[in-house]
């Protein structure tokens, strides 16, 4: 049968050739199955696609590739599997195919992204798929179904179910919980990685080694759990993706860029979605990189006003939307809950009555565009809730129990925190607007 830790990739940790290496010089192994893989033009597009779209806007630096996120999570997932492979109880569970479905996984989870995926997914449209479900179209082509079958003796459909987080056997739970679970090899990589790029310290100080040193399976063993000893490595992994959403993935800067471009995707969206060719538009878009994308929709969107603020975002003059107003759960609750988790469409046609309000008080004709509302979405961010091993008492209790930290968090969801609901206004507009009662007016437009 064979160990995992026979596996070449694994054994490739502790290789001194065939490696490429990603910042901050970081060793990934790659055998002759995984450069075929990477080559596969499916994998090379990812070089197109930023893993933070937006966030350049307020750090320049963070341009970092899909591509390059991929290495490292295929990376991870070799240290991960390394740890686990002399434990009985995951041996018990996970064969040496089950590892390699994982390591493909890992490699492959984004290959389903395109350009400024997240916003747009945030948005719930219909029609749109998730980039999960996207990823199933590169999965059925030759260049990658092939490599998998030819090479690894996997069919690309046990993938694919990890991927998309199937569970239906204890192996699927546990090895979808590594690639997507409270503490998995996906976030250990981005936190990381995305605080490396933007140049702020929030995602590079949780031990990261330690973390993956204490790993173990849950008492049900159909997930992971961590001992006692990585708690606090734990602890500093959640406080780490709590100040980078609340001070880089939600900053109001590019939280302006990104509802920018949500508003004239949105109008895209409305332009095509009865067209009978609907289908192909979305995967012509999506199958581009960000420049074509873009250039795409502006054909598209030509004698429009979104053509406008679109170029607003991508032209030569950058022109984004000023906040005008921002309410917190913290500050203004009420508020807060009653423009939060509502369908995009509500938001919306809710912005469209705040404009008419908004002209009607300062008594000047303002397009239906050039206010907008940012709030967090229907989806709600996954939960740190992974369970701590006391080795000395031998019990599993949830972090949250024994970390004051996680306890805190968690006491609201994660995303009241960290996420907030703002105003957004076109910057000629926001002289006239400071002196209006904007949450009054927000009120009345969501009750309307």
């Amino acid at each position: 049968m064979g160990s995992v830790l026979d596996i070449p990739e694994i054994r490739g940790l502790d290789g001194r050739s065939d490696l490429i290496r990603i910042p901050s010089q970081i060793d990934v192994p790659v055998t002759a199955r995984i450069k075929n893989l990477i080559d596969a033009p499916e994998f090379q597009r990812l070089k197109k696609i930023s893993q933070l779209g937006m966030v350049s806007f307020v750090y320049p630096a963070a341009t970092h590739s899909r591509f390059e996120h991929s290495l490292g999570v295929y990376r991870n997932s070799l240290l991960f599997l390394r740890q686990f492979a002399e434990q009985p109880r995951f041996n018990s569970l996970v064969t040496v195919r089950d590892a390699e479905i994982l390591i493909l996984a890992s490699l492959l989870h984004d290959i389903g992204h395109w350009p400024y995926c997240h916003p747009i997914e945030d948005i719930e449209l219909e029609g749109i798929p998730s980039h999960e479900i996207f990823a199933t179209r590169y999965f059925g082509r030759d260049s990658i179904a092939d490599r998998i079958r030819d090479q690894w003796g996997i069919e690309p459909s046990e993938v694919l179910a990890v991927i998309n987080r199937k569970k239906d056997t204890p192996a699927q739970a546990v090895l979808s919980s590594i690639l997507s679970g409270p503490i998995d090899i996906d976030k250990m990589d981005y936190l990381y990685r995305d605080s490396l790029h933007a140049g702020v310290p929030y995602g590079q100080n949780f031990d990261s080694l330690r973390l993956i040193r204490s790993l173990c399976l849950n008492e049900k063993g159909d997930s992971l759990a961590i001992t006692d000893k990585g708690r606090t490595a734990a602890e500093l992994m959640v406080f780490a993706r709590y100040v980078m959403f609340s001070e880089v993935y939600w900053h109001h800067t590019v939280r302006s860029a990104t509802t920018m471009f949500q508003r004239t995707f949105y109008r895209w969206h409305q332009m095509n979605k009865s067209l009978p060719d609907f289908d192909c538009r979305v995967s012509e878009l999506f199958e581009s990189g960000e420049t074509e994308m873009i250039q795409q929709m502006q054909a598209g969107l030509e004698g429009k006003p979104a053509a406008k603020m679109l170029d607003h975002l991508f032209g030569v003059n950058r022109r984004l939307h000023k906040r005008a107003a921002n309410f917190s759960f913290n500050e203004n609750a009420t508020t807060f809950e009653k423009i939060a988790y509502h369908p995009y469409s509500w938001l919306v046609a809710t912005s469209e009555r705040l404009t008419e309000l908004i002209s009607d008080q300062v008594g000047v004709p303002i397009a239906k565009d050039d206010v907008l509302i940012d709030a967090p979405p229907v989806g709600l961010e996954v939960q740190f809730n992974v369970d701590v091993y006391s080795l000395k008492a031998e019990t599993y209790r949830p972090l949250g129990e024994v970390s004051p930290v996680v306890n805190t968090l968690a006491k609201r969801q994660f995303d009241d925190f960290v996420k907030q609901v703002r105003v957004f206004v076109e910057p000629r507009l926001l002289p006239l607007v400071e002196k209006l009662d904007l949450e009054r007016l927000l009120v009345a437009a969501s009750e309307a």
